[in-house]
């Protein structure tokens, strides 16, 4: 198999397992937890606002394609000319208005789509952030990404799937390894295949989640498992979770779970 059907596969997979394991997929994924994805635009120290901005000059346009809540949309209009987010859930879009309105930040435009539909302009520059792990078109995704972009198209990925530090209780509570999603190891070989030869910036190693007590823990863990209250799959959770949940300095994480590394892709698309 090429590595854009390796791809492809991987995630059919993932989806299969997870259609099979929540029943009917909800219209709108993030409506429970889009206010989490708010965050301060001035802030400093953010390691993946400083790496991106590195990337723009003042007088450049931006494509946030899966811009979300506004997470980096919102600090990068604040370095570039305009930003354009594309972003299909209503939930994010509406933290992002809002979040925007709150700033006073008036050149960032939003257009509520999906990537492949969304019928939007090229910029300078696209940006891709933690989205392409559930495309399982992939191909032409990265296309437009890259056609759509003047001069540079900019993706971030973790070097292993975002929900890997809950696969072990994954397997604990269903009883059948989980299907991995595709991730940064997967998407290079994608990127040579279409003749895109990109730079790789590891960046600060994000620290394992935490949780502010066991209950939201329980509760966080049983959403992403597609687990519901009162069901043997939720005992087994909970057992699951005493043997491995720790406290520390008031912070609940589960014992074990690995740092995720994001990396910076970058490519030149300037003929």
């Amino acid at each position: 198999m090429s590595a854009i059907e390796i791809w492809g596969e991987m995630v059919r997979l993932e989806h299969a397992q997870s259609d099979r394991m929540r029943g009917v997929r909800p219209d709108d994924h993030w409506t429970q937890c889009a206010p989490q994805f708010k965050a301060d635009p001035h802030r400093s120290g953010d390691t993946l606002v400083d790496a991106l901005r590195a990337h723009l000059r003042p007088a450049d346009t931006l494509l946030d394609v899966g811009a979300g809540g506004g997470r980096l949309a919102l600090p990068l209009a604040l370095a570039c000319q305009s930003v354009t987010a594309v972003e299909p859930s209503p939930s994010m879009c509406a933290v992002l208005r809002a979040t925007a309105r709150e700033y006073n930040i008036a050149n960032v435009s939003i257009i509520p789509a999906g990537w492949p539909e969304a019928d939007v302009a090229p910029a300078d520059v696209t940006l891709c952030s933690h989205v392409v792990y559930v495309v399982e078109d992939i191909a032409p995704f990265v296309h437009k990404l890259h056609s759509h972009a003047r001069r540079l198209a900019l993706a971030v990925l973790f070097q292993s799937p975002p929900q890997s530090q809950i696969y072990p209780l994954w397997e604990q509570v269903h009883g059948e390894k989980r299907h991995p999603l595709p991730s940064l190891p997967e998407f290079l070989p994608v990127l040579h295949e279409l003749g895109i030869q990109p730079q790789v910036t590891e960046l600060a190693a994000q620290p394992p989640r935490g949780y502010d007590s066991a209950a939201d823990a329980i509760e966080s863990i049983a959403s992403r498992l597609y687990v519901t209250p009162n069901t043997d799959a939720m005992a087994r959770l909970e057992q699951a979770l005493a043997d491995s949940l720790h406290e520390t300095g008031g912070v609940w994480q589960v014992r074990g779970t690995q740092p995720l590394r994001p990396c910076l892709v970058a490519w030149p698309t300037a003929a």
